[in-house]
């Protein structure tokens, strides 16, 4: 959270400053003298009192000086000229020249104007006063400047409301201290709200933190803010964008709302949803709606897309695991899957489906009542499939699968491809053998029919989907038909279903941004 009580201070302060020194100037219509003037002049006709040679008086409770003076008592009207300096207490006004009408209530100073009291000095061209409606106003470029640290805020136009502690700043704001700085094009601050609004594009910066937005508000009680449109936040290597982002200090989290992303440059990991919830303090991130999870790899990035995400961070804030739920769908160019749920383990580079979970890879597709994925930088090292285990692989275009069927199935890869499957427990294996020919210069293949072996395990070797060898731990039973005699129920091994239609496509992650971690 960044602290902006400190801005609201200086121009609270400026405030109480234009208060106490202009608007005290309508409380009476007495003028004091105090000795020093070398002239006193008086026009009848005109009313004008004329002082000249350093005056000083006391008017209705301030003491003025200056080089010379006008008081008009018809028209309660004073104005002063060159060094003017006016003091009250603690607070000290400074400029060439100045005018105050006392039945419009209004004042003006001109000329290297300066105000200040004890901790903060308001420096500016040109400053307008209207008691009336309690307000304060430079037009003309102004510097709030605190006397005893580092803080300083500078505008075009300012505007102060002292009865309402109220100020509204335009025109290149910028506030800096020793560890924050801020630049807006217009800063309000509602006192009764306890609330400050920034409108126009907005950057914050303090210590590692920098934010930046179209507009915002931050609230002074409850540390509570919101950047809006365009929101971003970059700290460390952490980066959190959305349409809406609400940052809740005293809770330790930042919530978002519309295009949220949350993404971390070292460990090369995005999120995105709908809406999303980071803890700062639990070192977790929650996003639903759309919501997606990336992992950059240099081989091949992982696309994790579900209705809902929850990512949990070490207190190093490395990633530890994420959990997808709902609808999930999962793209690596080299493997695809489907399921309810996910599990996925950074530290193990491990992958947990459930729930009629779907793993594509190639022309195969495996099933089971449960499925673990495991990677190797990137690269699948082997698949575990459990219970109702098969793996269906696509052969001839559709017209044949060569297929296996058991408890449990370990499929073993090498650069993404199977080249090994072990079956446990009832294993069943259905596959067509192919005869190569060769005749001068043309090569042809011809299924020499089809086998169905049975097993307790069986350990199959594949090249391309195509079953190689077999090795059985018991003895196996099995049958071989002719391509002419396979009846049609023969065909299938039980559960077979093949699912291309179900199959994530690279067109899902059309939507990703790739430049967002470059």
């Amino acid at each position: 959270m960044i602290p902006f009580s400190n801005i609201f201070k200086i121009a609270l302060a400026s405030s109480a400053i234009f208060l106490l020194s202009l608007c005290s100037f309508s409380q009476g219509k007495l003028l004091e003298l105090l000795p020093g003037s070398e002239k006193l002049g008086y026009n009848e006709k005109t009313g004008a009192h004329r002082l000249v040679g350093s005056v000083n008086f006391i008017y209705q409770g301030n003491t003025m000086y200056c080089d010379s003076a006008h008081y008009f008592d018809k028209t309660n009207e004073v104005r002063a000229y060159g060094n003017v300096h006016i003091t009250k207490d603690d607070i000290n006004l400074f400029c060439d020249s100045l005018y105050y009408n006392g039945k419009t209530r209004r004042a003006k100073l001109w000329g290297h104007v300066r105000v200040r009291d004890l901790e903060y000095k308001l420096s500016t061209d040109t400053l307008e006063y209207d008691a009336k409606k309690s307000q304060g106003i430079y037009r003309h470029g102004g510097k709030i400047e605190s006397i005893t640290s580092n803080e300083v805020l500078t505008s075009r136009i300012g505007y102060f409301y002292p009865d309402s502690k109220s100020f509204f700043f335009s025109g290149k704001v910028n506030y800096k201290n020793e560890d924050l700085s801020m630049t807006t094009d217009t800063l309000q601050y509602i006192y009764s709200k306890q609330t400050t609004y920034f409108y126009g594009p907005t950057k914050i910066v303090k210590a590692k933190t920098t934010m930046f937005c179209e507009r915002g508000w931050y609230n002074v009680k409850t540390e509570e803010g919101s950047l809006i449109r365009n929101a971003k936040i970059l700290q460390d290597s952490q980066i959190i964008l959305g349409d809406t982002l609400l940052y809740q200090p005293l809770q330790g989290r930042s919530i978002g709302k519309g295009n949220v992303v949350f993404a971390d440059t070292t460990s090369k990991t995005i999120f995105r949803g709908d809406y999303g919830l980071q803890s700062d303090k639990d070192h977790y991130a929650y996003l639903t709606g759309n919501a997606v999870a990336t992992k950059v790899q240099k081989n091949d990035s992982i696309y994790i897309f579900a209705d809902t995400l929850f990512n949990q961070n070490d207190t190093l804030n490395k990633p530890l695991y994420t959990k997808a739920f709902h609808n999930v769908r999962v793209f690596n160019t080299s493997v695809q899957a489907m399921s309810d749920s996910v599990f996925y383990s950074e530290i193990e580079e491990r992958m947990e489906l459930y729930n009629n979970p779907i793993v594509w890879s190639q022309n195969s597709e495996l099933k089971g009542d449960s499925i673990s994925i495991y990677f190797n930088d990137s690269l699948i090292d082997h698949i575990y499939v459990r219970k109702k285990a098969t793996v269906i692989m696509e052969i001839d275009s559709g017209l044949y699968y060569n297929q296996i069927a058991g408890k449990e199935i370990i499929t073993l890869f090498k650069e993404n491809e199977i080249v090994r499957s072990d079956v446990k427990g009832s294993a069943v294996t259905i596959f067509y053998p192919e005869e190569t020919k060769e005749d001068d210069t043309l090569v042809s293949i011809k299924r020499m029919g089809m086998n169905r072996l049975y097993a307790s395990e069986l350990r199959i070797y594949l090249d391309s989907g195509e079953i190689t060898g077999v090795t059985y731990f018991d003895r196996p039973d099995g049958v071989f038909y002719p391509m002419d005699r396979i009846k049609e129920d023969e065909m299938k091994v039980k559960n077979f279903q093949w699912n291309p239609a179900l199959r994530p496509k690279r067109s899902i992650t059309e939507t990703v941004k790739w430049d967002l971690l470059d």
